[in-house]
């Protein structure tokens, strides 16, 4: 079942979004290895979209994946996410993308962990962690 799309002008994501959140989400920027606030974060919860509210991952299939930024093996559900072929860079890449509003979230590799063998390597900038408990925590 494909979902409801959610669109929201450039005006609108640009008085919501920080300048980071906006250059990573809109832009397909990445930030710099080790300096997003999710990266070593272990707070049980959901990470969801931070443009559009969408469930994107949960706590338990994050895994520290050496690389700087929050890596998870799977997402919490495959309507979750959308993927496409990136090739800037000079690289062949799969760009991760929310499914409900195509905020850019970050990369998918094939050397993950056990079950799935895929690291989803997310950039901090487009997820809010809801914690378990309600309250946002990104220790």
């Amino acid at each position: 079942m494909e979902k409801q799309k959610v669109k929201k002008s450039r005006e609108e994501l640009r008085q919501t979004l920080s300048p980071e959140e906006y250059h990573v989400t809109q832009e397909a920027g990445t930030e710099r290895a080790f300096t997003g606030r999710y990266h070593a974060t272990k707070t049980p919860g959901t990470y969801r979209c931070v443009v559009c509210g969408e469930p994107l991952f949960a706590s338990e299939t994050k895994f520290d994946s050496g690389t700087g930024w929050p890596s998870f093996y799977a997402p919490v559900s495959e309507e979750a996410v959308a993927t496409k072929e990136d090739r800037k860079l000079w690289m062949r890449r799969t760009e991760v993308l929310c499914a409900r509003c195509d905020a850019h979230l970050g990369h998918v590799f094939p050397d993950g962990p056990k079950p799935t063998g895929l690291r989803y390597c997310m950039n901090s900038a487009a997820l809010k962690l809801e914690p378990e408990d309600g309250g946002d925590k990104g220790d």
